[in-house]
């Protein structure tokens, strides 16, 4: 078999030209890593040039693998050991699958470290890191975890709002049991306490700034607007979403008959990013919130954890990233409010509402990116430096096409009725009424009366006229008495 394709599927890979048995430590953190992040493969015999250097005795070096895991290792780990040759040399090839019975530990002279990959290196997982895979190996989730407060002592109206307003129906007290918002004994769970109204959970908050520029450079000084929120994440979220919707523009352009709007941002591609920064967020990182930064070129949302299942976002398929709950509970309560979807689809959702809006371009792609502690969305201003010049030409340029369509769809018009047999008074004001409502939008007897300036009864004979001979016909929807013009040139079609 090929090394190329064994390095390829190796998601995470570490080459070792040898076995190092007195300094074993070099490579066994590896294995504590892969075991405890998503799984990994290591090479031996095999620089980290990816030269096939090969092993003097690999059997004897497989020994020593198997051996060193078993002793060093704790839990021990799935793990599969195949020997391969290579050009003539003899290589050994290390899977470690990721693990379900986590922290896996490097144990050695009275010392136990649990270690971690962060980009191509095993480093020792930090404190929050650690709490994370122990709640993990234990198969519990931090927002499932009781708390110390009573349920009775909080309030839910924020919840009750939003349950009333989504399902049509009353919270019952019951639902608080299925939401897994308290336990049997009356006692929140950590979900339930971030969503109470008055969330006793102090470091889930919400730091807004509009900043005066690029950067941060100036300062405080040069923020234009900022605001912090705390409380239920439903607040957080309303909350959140408002500021940003009262710090951005919204430009807009004409058409022929309504007009196109061009914010700075999607609101849908900012209300999916900052429901995922707060549902998602790691709540065992002390001292840390969700912010909203707001530039005058992008948006950024700051949320801390990286990815649940320890990849890096920036290294995957966006169209195809499956959902890994961090907060199941919390999720799921926001599914069961409308507020998103059990399927994982925020990031595709996040860059189709781009994709879809009016002035976007390719270099305004949403970016996304993480790493060990922390996730970030990078939602660029739509509006930013374009051209006003630009922006007249191309005004210049769509009323011109309109104006040409609408041209070819009057001479049509006019071809269509020359002749039918309407006198000519009649036909002038059916050309004006045209030039109004075209094929699209409905009239009524009363738009004659105001545009003609004639009676009640003169209005309806025109209408029956234009019935007579199929010029119109009656919609049903808008209310009573509405008429459209009928396009022949569809009709035949």
């Amino acid at each position: 078999m090929k090394i190329d394709s064994w390095i390829a599927e190796a998601t995470e890979c570490d080459f070792k030209v040898a076995l190092e048995t007195r300094k074993p430590k070099s490579w066994l953190k590896s294995i504590s890593a892969f075991a405890n992040g998503i799984g990994g493969t290591l090479f031996f015999g095999i620089d980290n040039d990816r030269n096939i250097v090969g092993l003097t005795d690999a059997q004897v070096d497989a020994d020593a693998i198997s051996r060193l895991i078993k002793e060093r290792i704790t839990p021990l780990p799935n793990f599969i050991l195949t020997p391969e040759k290579e050009h003539g040399k003899d290589i050994l090839i290390l899977t470690v699958s990721a693990g379900r019975a986590t922290p896996y530990y490097y144990k050695a002279d009275g010392v136990m470290e649990a270690y971690i990959r962060i980009g191509n290196e095993s480093v020792i997982a930090p404190d929050y890191v650690l709490n994370q895979l122990i709640l993990k190996g234990m198969n519990r989730t931090i927002d499932g975890l009781v708390t110390e407060y009573d349920f009775r002592d909080y309030a839910f109206s924020k919840l009750r709002e939003r349950y009333k307003v989504w399902t049509g129906s009353s919270m019952e007290d019951k639902l608080f049991d299925s939401f897994e918002i308290r336990d049997e004994y009356g006692k929140l769970t950590n979900a339930g306490a971030l969503i109470a109204d008055n969330s006793p959970i102090r470091h889930s908050r919400l730091f807004c700034t509009r900043w005066n520029g690029l950067d941060k450079s100036g300062g405080m000084v040069d923020a234009l607007d900022s605001a912090e929120f705390s409380g239920s994440l439903i607040v957080l979220l309303n909350e959140g979403v408002s500021f940003v919707k009262r710090n951005m523009k919204t430009r807009w352009k004409k058409t022929a008959d309504s007009r196109i709007e061009m914010p700075d941002y999607c609101e849908r591609s900012v209300f999916e990013a900052l429901v995922n920064a707060l549902i998602h967020r790691d709540y065992l990182i002390l001292g840390s919130e969700v912010h909203i930064d707001i530039y005058d070129d992008r948006l950024t949302i700051y949320s801390p954890g990286g990815m649940a299942d320890g990849t890096k976002i920036q290294e995957r398929d966006i169209e195809n990233v499956s959902s890994t709950r961090r907060n199941p509970i919390l999720a799921d309560i926001f599914g069961r409010l409308g507020y998103m979807e059990r399927q994982g689809s925020g990031f595709r959702k996040i860059t189709d509402a781009y994709h879809a809006a009016h002035n976007f371009r390719a270099e305004l792609e949403p970016v996304f990116y993480s790493d060990a502690a922390s996730f970030q969305v990078t939602l660029y201003n739509l509006n930013y430096g374009m051209d006003e010049k630009w922006l007249i030409e191309t005004e210049k340029v769509a009323f011109g096409q309109d104006k040409v369509a609408f041209e070819a769809k009057k001479v049509a018009f006019e071809r269509s009725i020359s002749e039918m047999k309407i006198n000519t008074p009649t036909k002038d004001k059916v050309l004006v009424l045209f030039d109004r409502f075209e094929y699209e939008r409905a009239f009524s007897r009363s738009d004659l009366i105001q545009m003609f300036d004639i009676a009640s009864s003169s209005a309806g004979k025109i209408i029956c006229r234009l019935k007579d001979v199929g010029l119109i016909k009656a919609v049903s929807g808008l209310g009573k008495g509405k008429y459209k013009f009928v396009n022949h040139q569809e009709s035949a079609v």
